[in-house]
């Protein structure tokens, strides 16, 4: 996960990110979000740095971000919190079973989405 020995600086907080589960980067690249050819040239940031995606995670292992504001989930479409807390859940319990794996990267993302053969980009992001 470093790029030098210091390794991935959060661009919110400005700390070290220091491994795949605290991932921002990761989570969005097993979910799609993001294309292998640019990971190491894309900012980072700690999951908990992201409360807009890192609210749909639900898992025992994750400790809920709440996010107050126009974006909180509480807020939202409650067919669209369902499938987000489904696909991010989903996503953070891969970067679960990737810690500590030799896997390539290439094998990191969700399994729909190597199946897929494409990432899930949408615009601006």
């Amino acid at each position: 996960m470093a790029r030098c020995d210091q390794g991935y600086l959060c661009t919110v907080c400005g700390r070290e990110v220091e491994g795949l589960l605290d991932s921002d980067l990761y989570l969005r690249y097993v979910l799609g979000e993001v294309e292998a050819d640019v990971l190491h040239s894309s900012p980072e940031r700690h999951i908990r740095c992201n409360p807009s995606q890192a609210q749909f995670i639900v898992d025992d292992g994750f400790d809920p971000v709440v996010l107050d504001g126009p974006f909180a989930k509480a807020g939202l479409d409650p067919a669209y919190v369902a499938e987000e807390e489904a696909r991010v859940s989903a996503g953070y319990r891969r970067l679960r079973e990737l810690s500590g794996q030799g896997d390539s990267i290439l094998n990191y993302p969700l399994a729909a989405v190597r199946e897929d053969g494409r990432s899930h980009v949408g615009p601006g992001i």
